[in-house]
């Protein structure tokens, strides 16, 4: 238990740090005191550097995705050598990972919730177990829980839907059947549709500069 405070106190102080709710609890804390501790927790914050605000909104999406800064650097490579806008293309390239997919159908209630389920072989991809959070699932492909995993207290929470209340709306390229545990990707993320609170643009001229 108190490790679990430990981390929750954590998570609501990057949050607070980035300016965004990382997850549902954080949301709550930052609601309800929308503020930083202190006394001066209420100031008003100087202006920060261009390259402040480039490196901050990195950051917010590194953190989203809850992946490292050597990951986050392939990403943007990869998205660069791809046709279109580059920092549209990054945030689709993410969203594409399993951790990502898993969270967004309800399966887990954060980011770091969804990784551990794949790391701990719960999760399976057209019936093959998939241990990798970076894992790219493709258009097509079902994401479900392992049968003997389906009977565990979180998926059995999970499987009411409880995680999808507080969670963003299901995006349209996922079908998900919650009941089943199990969603399918009827198609490529697009950016317009992914739920990350992201100025993609400031993320490209960071890497870029």
């Amino acid at each position: 238990m108190a490790n679990r405070t430990l981390r929750t106190r954590r998570t609501v102080r990057h949050s607070r740090a980035l300016g965004i709710a990382l997850t549902p609890k954080a949301e709550k804390y930052m609601e309800r005191r929308p503020y930083g501790p202190g006394q001066h927790g209420r100031a008003r914050r100087r202006a920060d550097s261009d390259y402040a605000v480039r490196l901050k909104e990195k950051q917010r999406l590194r953190a989203q995705y809850n992946i490292r800064e050597a990951q986050m650097r392939r990403y943007y490579e990869e998205a660069k050598r791809q046709s279109g806008l580059t920092g549209e293309t990054l945030i689709e390239l993410l969203e594409s990972r399993l951790d990502a997919l898993v969270l967004r159908a309800g399966f887990a209630r954060t980011i770091q919730q969804a990784r551990q389920l794949v790391v701990h072989r719960h999760i399976l991809v057209d019936g093959q177990r998939v241990d990798r959070p970076s894992f790219r699932v493709k258009p097509g492909q079902l994401v479900h829980v392992h049968t003997r995993s389906e009977k565990m207290v979180p998926f059995q929470i999970a499987a009411t839907g409880a995680h999808q209340e507080v969670l963003p709306a299901t995006p349209g390229y996922l079908d998900v059947e919650i009941d089943k545990l199990q969603a399918k990707l009827t198609r490529a993320p697009k950016r317009s549709e992914v739920p990350v609170t992201c100025e993609e643009n400031l993320v490209v001229e960071y890497y870029a500069r």
